[in-house]
Parts: C-alpha cells; structure tokens; sequence
C-alpha cells in the first residue's frame, strides 16, 4: 500500500482519541478555554451523560468575529505564538488541539460575543463541514455546545460506561476544577437536575468544604510554606488544606494537587504529603488534602501528557521537601491528642489508628531478644545507657491484674504535695483515704498502671499515655535529629555477630549499602550464605537492641520491597520507624519516677507527639466536661 497524506477530518479524528477520551475530557477542555478567557462563572449542561449533550456556558472575554473559523482549526491558538513561548507556559491550553477535535467527533455549535461587540456570533459543525459565522443574540462570553458525541465513530461510543457512570465523571472533572478556582462559580446540570452548584467565594477552605464534604468543617488544618527567591526566579510558595488524621481515606481520591492553577497528578507530591503525615496515621491510609504550589512557569514542562495532567519539574526533590516540612508544621501546631467518651458513645470507624477503634487496645508482645535490665545510673533517653526495666514478681504482672496500691503509691512517693500555706504535706500513714487509693495532685503528678500506660491530667482533662507508643515516638525523633547532622555514632564489634543470610538478603545487602553506611552498620558477606556485622549503631546497643537479628531483618524487609530503594528520605524514615520500635519501651516495663519524668519531659519537646511513627496514639484525652457528665455533675 502507497503512503498518503490523510485528510484533515481524519487527521482530527486521530487526534481526537488523545484529547477527547469520553464527555469529561470535553467539559476539562471547555472549562479550562473558560479559565482562560478569565471566566467569573461556568455553567455545565450535559445530557445523556454527556452522550446526547455537552453545553459550556462562560462569562469570560469572548472571541473575535473574525477569529472564529480559526478557533477550530488544529493548532490554532492565541496562547502561543513561538517555540520560546512552551518553556513558560501560564495558561491552561495552548496546543490549539481541543476545538478542532471535538468538533471532530459531534455536531458541535460555538456562540460568543466580546465587550466590544453588539451581536454575537454563531459558528456550527456539522460532519466535518464548517458553517460560515452568523450574528445571534447573545451575553458576552461563550458557549459551546457539543451534541451526540461519537455519533459517528461506533467503536468509540460503545466504549463508553453508562450514563450515570459518565455524569458521574463529569462531576468528578467539575469538583477538580472547581478546586483549581475558587473565585469562579460552578454549576453543573443532569438531565434537568442540579449536581454541583458552587458560588464563587475569596475563602478557599469554604470551596474545599463544597468540593470534599462539609462534614470535613472544623477538621481542617491550613498549610503554608515556601522555598527559593523571587529575585532569581527560584521561589515556590506552598498553600491549602489538609485534614486532620483522623479523616485520613483507604484511598487516595480525595487528594488534589494544584501547580499553577492547572490540576496535575504527580507521584511525588502524593508521597510527600503522606510522609507529612508520617506516624500520625496507619501506613496503609491516606491523608485528605488540597495543595496549591505556584511557581515560575518556565521551571516546569507542561507540554508532556496529551490531557496536561502529568508535569515534569525541573527539580522535583526541593518540592517533595517543602510538602514535607509545610505539612508537618501543620500538623505540629495542632492540638492531635484524641478526645475519647465515656460509654454511650461509639469511637469513629476508620480512625487512624487501631488503639480509638473498637477493638481493644493493641499490647505490645515481649520479645526475649529485647529484654532489658535495670542497670545502676541509666537514663532512660537514648544515649544515656540501658533502659531501667524489671518484671513484678507477683501476680499483678498477669494482663488485666490490678496494680496494688503500694506500686501506685511508689509512683508518686518522690513528688512533694502542696499544702493550701505552699509547705510539703506530711503523709499521715494512719489515715484509712490515702491508704485506700492515692491523690493526685497538681499538674505534673503521674501514675503507671500495669506497666503499661501513663495517667496524668492537663487543662483539658485525664490523659493516658502509652508508655511504649511515646518512648518510641521519643526515639524516633531523636534518630532523625542525629541523622540530619551526619551518620550515626557507631561501635565496633569485638566478634562480628555473624547471622545466616538467603541471597535475596545477600542483594539487598549491597542495594542499601550507602543507607547502612548513614545508620552507622558496617556489614558485610562472610561466606555463601552468612553475612557479619563489625559495627553497629552505639544508640542502639545501648537500648540493649542486638545486631545480627536487627540487621537481619532489616535485609529481609529491603529484599521484600518494603524499602523504596529510589527515594533516600523514604527509606531512612521506614528504617527510623524499626529502630525506635525494636530501641523503645515495651508494655509491662516497669519505669522509676525519674524515667517517668524524663520521658513527659521529652514529650513536651518533641515535634508531634500525639501518634507513635505507626499511627497508633502516644496519648488520649477523657475531657473533664466528660468526667462531670458522667458522675452527674454541673461543669459551671
């Protein structure tokens, strides 16, 4: 067969197929022409889930009488004008692609009128013939109307969902969009019926609420942040809205990513908003947010997804950064402590963590390889030597006992009482109370209870503490602190500790082997099927933590995927997670008064201290307006 030059209908049936997939790529690329032409108000009118009727009604500039037959022809625009024009593309479209092929695959109708005109003019297409402009009575702005989509491509229409699949669509493109402007005003009509109708407003948390649901009111944090310099065109400003954990979805469909006012997907954002959001909520959820990034348009390619939803960034890593640290600042203003009831009242499915759902709360199990002794003169903080921990000798160390009252007693035995004259209170030990049950006073007084949790009281209420999910949070944020200044202090082995190793271990041994040298590891093979740990991080020996089954697993972990190999952040972080784990406390540690007070210490200075890097929570709140609606009591 010869080659030929194809005809121009079918050229832009070709590219129809990349542009105009089904009726929600016609209304994307009709309202992103609206944006354009500086639209205040967008109406959306589709029938027959966009099959049967696609009309786009702007109040935006308009277009000239005389450039209309030029509107739908390929690669006519008014957005470019030469190749130097795609390095800073600031408007929505500029390939002059769209018109000309949806006009190609429907009957399809243009009007608009301009400011400066009397009339506006009507334009139609009707099988790939081309009317001549006519005047028509018609608002400044323009409408497209776009009818029996596919009508002549069988193979594609069959290939459409249902029509209340493709409204569905519809809606989800209007939302998006809608998202991207909040000073514009949305309406989209279904078959006679009102689906979104979103005015205009200056108050981007209010369009969020519109877009996600208003039951996201109140559980939104703002997020602000900037990176570079306006003088040398480096400089990238960060805003919106994330929710708080508790909102956090199994999936990530309620994310939205805004750079320059152009709604893009990209991999690296998402993931940066999670690692925001790292040990506030299950690794398995995702976090709700809109972020807005604005930038210089020539430090980003737009011009590489025939639907402009994928974008490549000049420099992608400074961005996931300022995600990050803008998220995370977020987060570490608000006030994350869980408030729970009392009784009547049923915790929130979903919740990020395991320990406010209704199941009951998640114990530590001991593991023999981590068990410690108390040794004389230890802090308890990483660094300052072993952790003081000993087993109860009686029966109150069964799960579920009740501690006896000498054990709480002990707890509080070093903390001086107040008087009402300000002077130490002399404990009178024939007094039949305070033999019964202690008294706690004052805000810094603190019980353990069956060596697992922590109860004390703030302004708010009674807080309960986990002793095991704080010290870890604890250790976490230590680790990361020593990381960021350099690789981690390390001791050599006297006797390398040599562990039995798969080849799977054996690659990902040499695959993380820069990651190994930041945590201060050296390993190394030691035969076929066997690897030797010379060194080992000085922290973590002093958290009596040992090498070769800590090595070990992390290898098994890293040959198993679990450590994204392609992000060094990602992979410190997963690595921080298993070393404050295996490094920390465990339920039924008993701690002395003085680890107990380092630790809230800590507590106080730490980042974000309401969820242990997992996502379980380090703490709960009962409030005391709960306490005093429980025993019946008024709180004025």
């Amino acid at each position: 067969m010869r080659i030929r030059r194809l005809p121009s209908a079918l050229v832009n049936q070709i590219a129809a197929g990349e542009v105009v997939e089904r009726p929600a790529s016609v209304v994307k690329e009709l309202l992103e022409n609206a944006f354009d032409a500086g639209a205040a108000r967008v109406e959306i009118e589709i029938a027959g889930g966009g099959r049967d009727l696609i009309r786009v009604s702007d109040d935006g500039s308009g277009i000239d009488p005389d450039d209309l037959p030029l509107a739908i022809e390929s690669h006519a625009t008014s957005k470019v004008a030469e190749a130097a024009d795609l390095d800073a593309i600031s408007t929505m479209g500029f390939r002059g692609e769209a018109l000309a092929s949806i006009a190609a695959v429907c009957r399809f109708s243009l009007e608009t009128r301009t400011a400066s005109h009397e009339e506006a003019w009507r334009l139609e297409v009707v099988d790939g013939v081309t009317s001549e402009p006519a005047p028509v009575s018609g608002p400044v702005g323009t409408r497209v109307e776009v009818r029996h989509l596919f009508q002549a491509i069988p193979a594609r229409r069959r290939f459409l969902k249902s029509e209340s699949a493709e409204s569905s669509r519809v809606a989800e493109v209007v939302r998006l969009l809608a998202l991207t402007r909040p000073s514009v005003g949305f309406r989209l009509v279904s078959n006679g019926r009102t689906l979104i109708d979103l005015p205009a407003t200056d108050d981007p948390a209010r369009r969020v609420l519109g877009v996600l649901g208003p039951e996201l009111e109140g559980r939104l944090l703002a997020v602000n942040g900037e990176i570079g310099h306006a003088a040398d065109g480096t400089l990238v400003t960060c805003w919106g809205l994330v929710g708080v954990p508790e909102t956090a979805r199994p999936t990530s469909r309620q994310q939205r990513f805004v750079l320059n006012g152009r709604a893009i997907v990209d991999r690296s954002l998402a993931h940066a908003l999670k690692e925001g959001f790292r040990g506030l909520i299950d690794p398995g959820r995702h976090p709700i947010g809109v972020i807005h990034l604005e930038m210089d348009p020539s430090r980003v390619d737009v011009n590489v997804h025939p639907a402009k939803t994928e974008v490549r960034f000049r420099e992608s890593r400074p961005l996931h950064g300022l995600i990050r640290h803008a998220v995370r600042a977020a987060l570490i203003e608000a006030d994350l402590a869980r408030d729970i009831p009392l009784g009547d009242s049923t915790p929130e499915t979903g919740s990020s963590s395991p320990a406010v759902s209704s199941r009951e709360p998640v114990r530590e199990e001991r593991d023999s390889t981590f068990d410690r002794t108390p040794t004389p003169g230890s802090d308890f903080v990483p660094g300052g030597g072993g952790a003081s921990s000993s087993r109860r000798p009686d029966s109150a160390s069964r799960p579920g006992a009740t501690p006896s009252v000498a054990a709480m007693r002990a707890a509080v035995d070093s903390m001086s009482l107040p008087k009402e004259d300000g002077g130490p209170v002399v404990r009178d030990g024939d007094t039949e109370a305070i033999d019964v049950l202690p008294t706690l006073v004052g805000a810094d007084a603190v019980l353990q209870i069956h060596e697992s949790f922590l109860v004390t009281q703030d302004e708010q209420g009674l807080v309960i503490i986990d002793q095991h999910a704080l010290h870890e949070r604890v250790m976490f944020e230590m680790l990361s602190q020593r990381i960021a200044k350099g690789p981690l202090e390390s001791q050599r082995q006297l006797v390398p500790e040599v562990f039995d190793a798969d080849p799977s271990q054996l690659v990902a041994l040499e695959t993380i082997e820069s990651l190994l040298e930041r945590l201060g590891i050296d390993a190394a093979p030691a035969g076929p099927r066997s690897i030797a740990v010379h060194a080992f991080p000085s922290l973590l020996l002093s958290r009596r933590v040992e090498a070769a089954p800590f090595v070990s697993e992390l290898l098994e972990r890293a040959a198993a995927g679990s450590i994204d190999h392609d992000d060094d952040e990602a992979a410190m972080a997963e690595v921080l997670d298993m070393m404050s784990c295996k490094a920390a406390v465990k339920a039924g540690d008993r701690l002395r008064p003085t680890e107990i007070a380092r630790l809230l210490e800590m507590r106080d200075r730490i980042d974000r201290g309401a969820s242990c890097p997992h996502g379980r929570p380090t703490h709960l709140r009962i409030p005391i307006t709960e306490l005093e609606r429980r025993f019946g009591r008024s709180s004025s």
